[in-house]
């Protein structure tokens, strides 16, 4: 009889100590619920779809840093007007790398750039194209035929918070997606909080905010679904990821003590 009792006491520490392990593991688990992207893709009709958000062309701004190059029938004259100092611009890449240098022509405080030969053209508030297409006159009074290329160097978005690699990236693509942003930096970590994803936008000085919803395809018609210059992406950790964070060390003490626990009954229970 006392040996079916201490087999009996065994079974039930061990049974208790087993239950304590597994609610100390599900204190950290996250919903799934919580973690797939656009969820209601499903019930989506075709008309929703069509009132997605539409790409804006940016415009070139004071202190943005323009890439230029101009080819010409004779590549030596065309290498007078490209050259051009090298400027200092922060920034990260796909590997998360350190700051770079970037070569290119400041827009100075009018909105000018200077280049050699054609002298200052105003180019801020003008799109990408309509600068290619205002330098290309220009350059046509000296060239015959000149192809030239144009495009931001200091093209700048940076993510911050639960994701797998926060940084400031340095895009060579000026039409990019919050899902692009989030694609460089490693996408979200398990504890990031995907239907509240905040968007920081510097508009005229003023500071625009947006918390997106990554489980929703709202997202699509969202004016911020497309990420201008210097936009910042915060997500925000979700509620496990601060109890862990701050119950890490209770939690691995409590496992410990539970199997040293169920150890030392077991243990005296057979003798």
């Amino acid at each position: 009889m006392n040996t079916m009792n201490k087999q009996y006491n065994v079974i039930k520490t061990l049974s208790m100590g087993f239950a304590l392990f597994i609610v100390a593991l599900s204190t950290s688990c996250v919903s799934n619920k919580k973690i797939a992207y656009f969820q209601d893709i499903q019930t989506v009709n075709q008309a929703k779809l069509e009132n997605a958000a539409t790409f804006v062309e940016p415009q070139i701004q004071p202190d943005d840093i323009l890439s230029i190059n101009i080819f010409t029938l004779n590549p030596q004259s065309g290498a007078v007007v490209n050259q051009a100092a090298n400027t200092p611009a922060l920034g990260g890449n796909t590997n998360n790398s350190l700051a770079t240098q970037s070569t290119g022509f400041l827009v100075d405080k009018n909105g000018e750039i200077e280049l050699s030969l054609i002298g200052k053209i105003k180019v801020a508030g003008l799109t990408t194209y309509q600068a290619r297409e205002l330098i290309k006159d220009k350059v046509s009074i000296y060239y015959k035929e000149p192809n030239v290329q144009l495009r931001f160097a200091n093209f700048k978005v940076s993510v911050l918070g639960e994701v797998n690699a926060p940084s400031a990236y340095t895009l060579p693509n000026e039409k990019v997606t919050i899902l692009d942003a989030l694609s460089l930096a490693g996408d979200l970590t398990i504890y990031g909080k995907r239907e509240n994803v905040m968007v920081i936008r510097d508009n005229d000085g003023k500071k625009e905010f947006a918390r997106l919803d990554l489980n929703s395809s709202n997202i699509f018609n969202s004016p911020f679904y497309y990420l201008k210059q210097n936009d910042v992406i915060y997500v925000e950790p979700n509620k496990k990821k601060v109890a862990a964070t701050n119950s890490a060390q209770i939690q691995t003490i409590s496992v410990i003590a539970s199997v040293l626990s169920v150890l030392v009954v077991a243990i005296t229970s057979f003798k």
